[in-house]
C-alpha cells in the first residue's frame, strides 16, 4: 500500500518542523514538502503529487481560508486538515473552513512543556491520518456496504449492553442503567419528545444543513453531542443560531430542558440528562473522555435512554471510531426509533457504520433526508 503524501503549510517554521517529524513517524504517511503560507503551497502542488495538506489559518500572503478556496479549484483536489490556534477567532474561521470543504482540524497545543506539545498534537493527527490512509488502501474498491449488512444476533442483556457503553460496574450509573424499561417491540404511535444527536468528523458541514433545516415550531427540545474542543462547540452553536430557525446554544449546567431549543455538549465536558420526562434538565460533568472524546456520543445516549426511553429520537451521524453506536443501542432496547446518516454523504462513514453492524439503526438516510424524517416523526407521531 502506497503512503500518504503530505504537504505542510505554515508560517511558522517551528510548527513546520514539528508536523513534518510527527507525520514522519507514520508508518502511512510521509512529507514531500513544506510551505509557509499558501501562494508557495499552490506552486509547489503544481509539480507535487499531494494527498493530504495540512493547513494552517493565520498566514501572510494567502491565508488558510484563501488558500482552500484555491485547492478545492483544483481537479483533483487534496484532502485538506486544517491546524488551528485554539483561540474564538480561530474557532469562527475553521469552522468556515470545515463548511468550505476542509476534512477536519487539529489544535494547536499551548502546553509549556515542548514534549507534551508534541504528543497532544501527534494524538490528534494520528486517528485522522489512518482513516485517511485506510481510504487511500480502499481507492477504487467499492469498500463495506455497512447498509446492506445484516445485523448479526447480539447479546441484548443490560450486563452486555453497559459493558460495550463501558460502563464499570457496580456504580449508581450502571444500577440505574439496568433500570431502563425493555420496550417488547417498537413503539407505533408515541411521537418523539426529545432528540439526541451524535456526530464528529464532517459534523460541523452536515449540521449546517441539517439543523437549519429544522422548522422554528418544532416543539421538541434538541441535544447534541459534536466532537469538538472548548471554543470550537461555542462557536458552533454561534453559528447554527445565526442561521437556523431554533434557537441553538452551548449547554450550561445545570440548564433545563426547553422545546424549540438544540443544546450543544461544550467541549471538554461531558453532558447528560437528568430528571424526569417532564423536568429534564442538562448536567456536565468532568467524568473522564470514552473513546478518547470528551464530550462522548455514548455518556450522552446512555443518559437519554434512562430518562426519555422510548420517547427519544436518536440521530447517528458522519463520525470516525464506535462513539455512539452502544449507546444507540440502548436507546433502541429502550424503544427509541433510531437513524443512521448513510455511508454516501458521510465525510467518514465510521460512527453510522458502527451503529449499523451493531443493530443499532432503524432507519438509513442521506443526509438531506434526516431533517424531514425528525419533522414526520415528530408531527406524524411515532415511526411507521
Amino acid at each position: 500500500m502506497g503512503k500518504l503524501r503530505v504537504l505542510v503549510v505554515d508560517d511558522s517554521a517551528v510548527y513546520r518542523r514539528l508536523l513534518s517529524d510527527i507525520i514522519g513517524e507514520f508508518s502511512d504517511a510521509e512529507v514531500v514538502g513544506t510551505a509557509p503560507h499558501g501562494e508557495i503551497a499552490l506552486r509547489k502542488l503544481a509539480h507535487l503529487e499531494v494527498d493530504v495538506v495540512t493547513l494552517d489559518i493565520a498566514m501572510p500572503v494567502l491565508d488558510g481560508l484563501q488558500t482552500l478556496e484555491e485547492l478545492q479549484k483544483l481537479p483533483l483536489p487534496p484532502t485538506v486538515v486544517m491546524v488551528s490556534a485554539a483561540t474564538k477567532h480561530n474557532a469562527t474561521v475553521t469552522l468556515d473552513a470545515l463548511e468550505r470543504g476542509a476534512y477536519d482540524f487539529v489544535t494547536k497545543p499551548n502546553a509549556k512543556n515542548p514534549d507534551e506539545n508534541r504528543a497532544r498534537l501527534g494524538r490528534q493527527l494520528r486517528p485522522i491520518f489512518a482513516t485517511l490512509a485506510a481510504r487511500l488502501a480502499l481507492r477504487g474498491s467499492s469498500g463495506t456496504d455497512y447498509a446492506a449488512v445484516r445485523s448479526p444476533r447480539r447479546d441484548n442483556s443490560a450486563e452486555a449492553l453497559l459493558a460495550e457503553a463501558r460502563l464499570p460496574s457496580p456504580t449508581p450509573a450502571t444500577e440505574a442503567m439496568k433500570r431502563i424499561r425493555v420496550s417488547p417491540g417498537r413503539p407505533t404511535s408515541e411521537a418523539p419528545e426529545l432528540i439526541a444527536i451524535g456526530v464528529s468528523t464532517g459534523g460541523p458541514a452536515a449540521l449546517a444543513k441539517l439543523i437549519p433545516a429544522l422548522p422554528g415550531d418544532l416543539h421538541v427540545p434538541v441535544v447534541l453531542v459534536q466532537h469538538m474542543p472548548p471554543q470550537f462547540t461555542r462557536s458552533l452553536a454561534e453559528s447554527l443560531d445565526k442561521r437556523s430557525p431554533l434557537s441553538v446554544c452551548e449547554a450550561e449546567d445545570g440548564q433545563p430542558l426547553r422545546r424549540g431549543l438544540v443544546y450543544i455538549a461544550p467541549g471538554g465536558r461531558q453532558m447528560r440528562l437528568v430528571g424526569t420526562r417532564s423536568a429534564a434538565s442538562i448536567e456536565l460533568t468532568d467524568d473522564p473522555p470514552e473513546h478518547s472524546c470528551r464530550p462522548a456520543v455514548d455518556y450522552l445516549f446512555r443518559s437519554v435512554a434512562t430518562v426519555f426511553g422510548a420517547t427519544a429520537l436518536g440521530v447517528i451521524m458522519t463520525g470516525m471510531g464506535a462513539d455512539g453506536a452502544a449507546g444507540l443501542r440502548l436507546l433502541k432496547r429502550a424503544g427509541a426509533w433510531t437513524l443512521a446518516q448513510d455511508k454516501e454523504t458521510c465525510v467518514v462513514f465510521g460512527m453510522p457504520a458502527e451503529a449499523i453492524k451493531a443493530g443499532a439503526v432503524d432507519e438509513t438516510l442521506p443526509l438531506e433526508r434526516i431533517a424531514p424524517r425528525i419533522v414526520e416523526l415528530v408531527t406524524a407521531g411515532g415511526n411507521p
